[in-house]
């Protein structure tokens, strides 16, 4: 029974400092108002894109050539475009093509850069030198639009090609930050003790370094989903990215461009959107970031 008590008491005080640690992070994100406004906002922004149907007044496909361009109004609160659909239903489905491209995108980017970008700085050698950080700084050198237009013109036109594309462009950079955080943690202490104790190199890389390093890899991956966002649109408004009929931002501002004296709110609300989120994902990713940041407080 004492055993047991004991056990208790020691479990109390190994959780309570992880409590508090918790506590101070989030206190840290609180007092942070535009993180705040901004993880409103996306919170928001993610539940217009998984439950767009509650929020859409229309249809986003069905056609109405009897209203055609009609402006804001009480029966469409965004007016209609040129082919006589609700623009307020359109924009709201074109947040679920929004976040499937950042968050697949940046799962790419991931998926690729986190084990590349572990080895590389744990092992170091030859190959990490003269062959990955080479063929990282070669395509960090090319703008990124410029390189994602690059490879859809390889791939192909359509949403699918461009998730692949931009993952593809956000990948160099996960892997520089991850090789930079395994470098820096691979000579400390806690490593060469595990290290001393003969665990294996995976272990090693994947149990004790990995949690280390996950801060600033949130982060990244915070503000990556926001130029993914940004770049699926410029693909889709070049007509590379979303293909007709499937509603977005890009390909609606695309639209717009035509109608501008006519009928401006084609391209207002799309390009509102795109503003808002992210603006708001970039404020809530900076609060993320100084949340993770004790040196802050």
């Amino acid at each position: 029974m004492e055993q047991v008590q004991k056990g208790e008491i020691t479990s109390v005080k190994t959780e309570y400092p992880r409590i508090r640690l918790m506590k101070e992070m989030l206190q840290r994100l609180l007092e942070n108002k535009l993180a705040v406004v901004g993880g409103v906002f996306t919170i928001l922004l993610i539940f217009l894109a998984l439950f767009p149907g509650v929020v859409a007044t229309h249809s986003h496909t069905e056609q109405d050539y009897s209203a055609v361009l009609v402006p804001p109004s009480a029966a469409h609160w965004f007016g209609t475009d040129e082919l006589g659909r609700d623009l307020f239903s359109r924009v709201i489905y074109g947040a679920t093509t929004s976040l499937k491209a950042g968050l697949i995108s940046v799962g790419i980017a991931l998926g690729i850069g986190l084990p590349i970008g572990m080895l590389s700085g744990y092992f170091r050698g030859v190959w990490d030198e003269f062959l990955i950080m080479r063929i990282t700084d070669a395509m960090l050198s090319f703008p990124p639009l410029v390189l994602a237009l690059t490879l859809v013109a390889v791939f192909g036109a359509g949403l699918e090609n461009a998730m692949i594309a931009i993952g593809l462009v956000l990948t160099p950079s996960f892997m520089r930050l991850i090789r930079g955080e395994v470098l820096a943690h691979r000579e400390k202490e806690y490593v060469e003790a595990v290290r001393a104790s003969g665990l294996p190199s995976w272990r090693i890389l994947f149990i004790h370094i990995l949690p280390n390093t996950i801060a600033p890899i949130i982060v990244q991956a915070t503000l990556a989903i926001a130029a993914a966002i940004i770049t699926e649109a410029s693909l889709s408004y070049l007509g590379l990215g979303t293909q007709p009929p499937t509603p977005s931002w890009g390909s609606m501002l695309s639209t717009g461009q035509g109608y501008l004296e006519q009928a401006p709110w084609l391209g207002l609300f799309p390009g509102l959107f795109i503003f808002i989120t992210v603006l708001s994902i970039n404020l809530f990713g900076d609060g993320i970031r100084d949340m993770f940041d004790s040196k802050l407080k």
